[in-house]
């Protein structure tokens, strides 16, 4: 489904991300950890064609994203609050997104409802612009627009930053039920080694812009990642 070859970004003479192959077959579960620094929002960058490669390409279900803008109906993402639109209401803006996702306004009523936990009464109705809601609200009105119309391709960065332990845990059984119940390949990026060992069915270590693990997620993963980021 997405396929990275030869992948390098550079700033001047520093190498932030150094990929000679990954590969992350369609429906998968995907989740990338690092400290700071690491390369994982520069991977999900040049995954987006937010920034340009150095050397090599991403192709995602056979789009190289950098030649093509054929991948981007199916693929969704929430990086940062940049992705919202300020201006708009939480309400205005999920329209916005189900219009470009040939998502009905009763459709989306009916998707929106389940996320009533989530929001907790602090997202909807509220009369309120995007821009002047919390962190963590804008984040979790970012995320929810990314799953309306169940892409195939959902891409989420440290989605679990920024959250009460209490809405971590309610996004955490929302993402683990997207895998349960769709098809969508799943790619996460996150600091939280719990949620992120719960949540995805494989897990990337980055350190230095490079592969450092690659890791079917078991009972004994959690650990293996705490012993390796406490050396």
């Amino acid at each position: 489904m997405i396929n990275a070859k030869d992948l390098t970004k550079k700033y001047g003479g520093n190498t932030v991300l150094n990929i000679e192959t990954l590969d992350i077959p369609k429906g998968q579960s995907f989740g990338l950890v690092g400290n700071n620094g690491a390369g994982k929002t520069t991977y999900f960058n040049l995954l987006l064609d937010l920034i340009k490669p150095t050397t090599g390409n991403v192709v995602n279900n056979d789009i190289q994203v950098n030649l093509s803008e054929d991948w981007k109906p199916f693929t969704s993402a929430f990086i940062d609050e940049s992705f919202l639109i300020g201006y708009l209401t939480p309400e205005e803006y999920f329209d916005f997104i189900a219009g470009l996702r040939n998502v009905n306004k009763v459709d989306l009523s009916t998707f929106l409802n389940q996320f009533e936990e989530l929001f907790h009464g602090e997202i909807l109705g509220q009369k309120k612009y995007l821009r002047d809601l919390s962190k963590g609200n804008q984040k979790k009105a970012g995320i929810v627009a990314a799953l309306i119309g169940q892409p195939e391709v959902v891409i989420l960065d440290e989605p679990f930053a920024n959250l009460d332990p209490t809405t971590q845990f309610r996004l955490k059984e929302t993402l683990k039920k997207i895998n349960e119940e769709t098809s969508s390949t799943l790619l996460i990026s996150s600091h939280d080694l719990g949620h992120i060992t719960e949540v995805c069915e494989r897990i990337v270590v980055l350190n230095k812009g490079e592969i450092i693990k690659d890791l079917k997620t078991s009972e004994e993963t959690l650990m293996e990642l705490e012993q390796f980021f406490a050396s």
